[in-house]
């Protein structure tokens, strides 16, 4: 088989190249290890940047999210049993946040690839790229015992962070860069309606919590929790019981409880790999940079990513144009960095975390305190989390 790109995995960034692609007249193949149901069941994120729901339009994949998607023009963040609303919309000009679940995402992404005969081949196993410094790279793969071999003038790595792609790229020449948080946040998904209209960020006593949700029926909380801790360990029960604890009485009077439909432990880790490009090799997404949940970045990073590579790769094809391609790299991580840097902010401001001293408590009190009463901290934080523009 030869295509133009080889696309290595079927999430949302692999996809939405695939789809912007496409729409330009360049022809991919996409890969996936997993069965197309296990890639649809997978809870993830769902606060999207703005620039994120401008590339959803573009890629012609913004019916339903129109529809149903909840657009939040603030936030609020607890601490000390009060809670302050950010007002995003009023310290960015009007821009907000909207709220669509990943897994929504994905099945939007799925449906226009469909549509237009894409090639999404999933359960493909053993699949390695090849002679990716060179100018004739190709990927192998193996489905059903037989391995087959897809040709192509470039292969984007959008496996993930345990995917192949990354492996590609010589010792010599990768560097890497990581942080790994000492806890974990316990998420449980429930089909009850909200406690609020926006999302809470807490900072309580017993540690951090999320009020988070997918639709007006569908909630999505977190709980701080430590790392040695097991799902089995959290009853649902535990865990309502837990979060009303942290939460201020107003909020923890108002929720709603029932049973979950999905509960999970996930470690928080910053992690970075440089370069994003190696010879025809391009990483995106989770392949190239974890950042924790707390700053919403994880899932918006992955569309940053994909911004500027489908823009490099429009211009080569078109116009015979490679500077996109070639300045990649350093495009995406230069927003990569500051999404970390944000990411970690939000998570030392939000978090208990077990090495503080009385000092470093005393410290993230008074950061909360001139937030509250800051509008230049509140607008940078804002215009963080509504999302920096590509550039």
């Amino acid at each position: 088989m030869k295509t133009q790109v080889c696309i290595v995995g079927a999430g949302p960034s692999g996809l939405l190249l695939s789809q912007l692609l496409h729409l330009r007249g360049i022809a991919s193949v996409v890969l996936e290890r997993r069965s197309r149901a296990h890639v649809m069941g997978r809870i993830r994120a769902g606060v999207l940047e703005r620039g994120m729901v401008a590339l959803l339009r573009e890629a012609g994949v913004n019916a339903r999210l129109d529809r149903e998607a909840l657009v939040h023009e603030g936030l609020d963040i607890a601490f000390d049993g009060r809670r302050h609303r950010i007002d995003l919309a009023a310290l960015t000009g009007g821009a907000a946040v909207t709220v669509y679940g990943q897994t929504e995402i994905q099945r939007d992404l799925f449906e226009a690839r469909d549509a237009t005969g894409g090639i999404v081949i999933d359960e493909a196993e053993d699949v390695m790229p090849h002679e990716v410094d060179g100018d004739a790279p190709y990927v192998t793969y193996r489905k059903y015992g037989v391995e087959h071999r897809v040709d192509c003038d470039f292969v984007a790595g959008c496996d993930g962070y345990h995917g192949v792609c990354r492996t590609a790229i010589p010792n010599q020449v990768l560097k890497t860069f990581e942080r790994v948080y000492p806890f974990g946040w316990m998420g449980l998904l429930a089909d009850v309606p909200p406690v609020s209209d926006e999302l809470i960020y807490v900072n309580s006593a017993r540690g951090f919590a999320l009020c988070s949700m997918r639709s007006p029926t569908r909630s999505r909380y977190y709980v701080q929790c430590p790392l040695e801790e097991r799902v089995e360990d959290w009853s649902d029960d535990r865990f309502w019981t837990e979060l009303i604890g942290r939460l201020p009485a107003d909020a923890g009077a108002r929720l709603v409880t029932g049973p979950s439909i999905e509960k999970s432990i996930a470690p928080l880790r910053s992690f970075v790999a440089e370069p994003m490009r190696h010879g025809r090799l391009f990483l995106a997404g989770d392949a190239a940079h974890i950042v924790p949940p707390t700053g919403a970045k994880g899932l918006n990073l992955a569309a940053s990513d994909v911004h500027f590579l489908s823009r490099g790769l429009i211009a080569y094809y078109q116009t015979g144009d490679d500077r996109g391609l070639s300045e990649y790299s350093e495009k995406a991580l230069r927003r990569v960095w500051k999404a970390v840097r944000f990411s970690w902010w939000m998570t030392r401001l939000l978090h208990h975390f077990p090495e503080d001293s009385p000092f470093d408590r005393r410290v993230q009190a008074a950061e909360l305190e001139y937030l509250f009463t800051s509008k230049a901290a509140q607008t940078a934080l804002a215009e963080n989390y509504v999302g920096l523009p590509y550039e």
